[in-house]
């Protein structure tokens, strides 16, 4: 019988030892997690969450007590101190646990504006976890002005909420235009019209100076000169892979824990999964920042734990929900040089799909849930339709498949 320890008790931990057990494993699990409350959700924290519309019980990935039943030790509120590799030990409160097998799922955590241009200012908020979406949520009441700098999925979804609780929106974003590093320009004018029209005030090409206030956050000065009274900031400049641990317990770090095929790190004994690993993808190294990739590998490496022996391949895809809009995207765009826009079948929908060439990478769906399908069916299968039929209103989307 092994010990096994999971560091990170969030969507890859969880997803994780869940597997374990269902696997067949009977020996002892440990889940440690920083945060208080057990594994839960994040994606509905920067929208039904803020918004109101979720209660608390209902963002836990599974119930306490399933913990108790399968017999996993989760320990919440607990940070991890180091990792003793040689003797197998890793410290936690002052107290050493031990493992035969230890599985890192760190995650990620958001970038923070430097202290230097006001970042530490009360009333600047980051979007990560729970404490984040709790303390910012009294201060979305109607009326009140909040900057919002980045405009990636995170800084929209919450320009989003603010908008429909009756704030008043500023996004401020410094590439020429939204959405610039994930997304195609036409998805960048989509959600740019889109936010325009609920009243958001965008502003690209320009960037944040430094926030002002004595003590609170009460206004801030932009890269243009441009001064904005504002009553909060929201901060949405990326994410940083969780790598810390890692690091210093001198296992091999390269945009996130290294991992092989498989999962395992560059001492045999220990596994990442989630946010914070980087596996090989196409001869290069890949990190995803997403709930399906967490899932999904996490599930990969706990098979992998038992014996399985398989690659790790993703099948990427992601959400966003902004307004009445839901956008779903199916594969990766990097390296697309051509973009084909399929003709839409309603009101605020659209579809864009990336080709290489004659080959699709990837689909960007507003509103089109079976273009959605059809493209990330054809991804998966490494398929690829001729960009003429995708444009052409009269080839069923269904016939793409064939």
């Amino acid at each position: 019988m092994s010990d096994i320890v999971v560091v990170g008790a969030g969507q890859a931990g969880a997803s994780l030892v869940a597997r374990l057990r269902k696997g067949g494993f009977e020996g002892r699990i440990t889940l440690i997690g920083e945060e208080t409350a057990p594994p839960y959700q994040r994606p509905p924290l920067s929208k039904a969450y803020l918004m109101g519309d979720l209660e608390l019980e209902r963002l836990y990935l599974r119930p306490l007590q399933f913990y108790e039943e399968t017999g996993v030790d989760l320990r919440l509120g607990a940070h991890v101190e180091a990792i003793d590799r040689e003797a197998r030990r890793v410290r936690v409160g002052g107290q050493d646990v031990p493992y035969d097998t230890l599985v890192l799922t760190t995650g990620s955590a958001p970038r923070r504006l430097p202290a230097a241009i006001g970042g530490n200012l009360d009333g600047v908020h980051v979007v990560r976890g729970l404490a984040d979406a709790d303390a910012m949520a009294p201060r979305f009441a109607e009326g009140a002005r909040v900057l919002i700098v980045g405009g990636g999925y995170i800084g929209l979804e919450a320009a989003a909420v603010a908008a429909k609780r009756g704030l008043k929106v500023t996004l401020v974003e410094m590439s020429e235009r939204i959405l610039q590093r994930v997304a195609a320009p036409e998805t960048s004018d989509f959600f740019r019209d889109l936010h325009s029209a609920h009243g958001v005030d965008i502003r690209e090409g320009v960037g944040l100076e430094r926030l002002l206030g004595e003590g609170r956050v009460t206004g801030a000065r932009l890269s243009d000169g441009s001064e904005l009274d504002v009553d909060f900031v929201i901060v949405g400049v990326g994410i940083a892979p969780g790598t810390a641990l890692a690091e210093e317990a001198g296992l091999t770090i390269d945009n996130g824990i290294a991992v092989d095929a498989e999962g395992r790190t560059s001492d045999p004994a220990i596994w990442a999964a989630g946010d914070c690993a980087s596996f090989p993808y196409r001869g290069a190294r890949l990190r995803l920042e997403s709930v399906p990739n967490a899932i999904d590998m996490a599930e990969c490496v706990a098979d992998n734990i038992l014996g399985a022996g398989h690659a790790y391949v993703p099948q990427p895809w992601f959400w966003s929900d902004q307004y009445d809009v839901k956008l779903q995207i199916a594969g990766l765009s990097a390296g697309y040089d051509r973009i084909v826009t399929r003709p839409a079948t309603g009101a605020h929908a659209a579809s864009f799909w990336y080709f290489q060439g004659s080959k699709l990478l990837a689909v960007d769906a507003m509103n089109e849930p079976r273009a959605y399908m059809v493209g990330k069916r054809l991804i998966d299968a490494g398929r690829s339709p001729a960009p003429e039929a995708v444009a052409d209103p009269k080839v069923e989307l269904k016939s793409l498949l064939a």
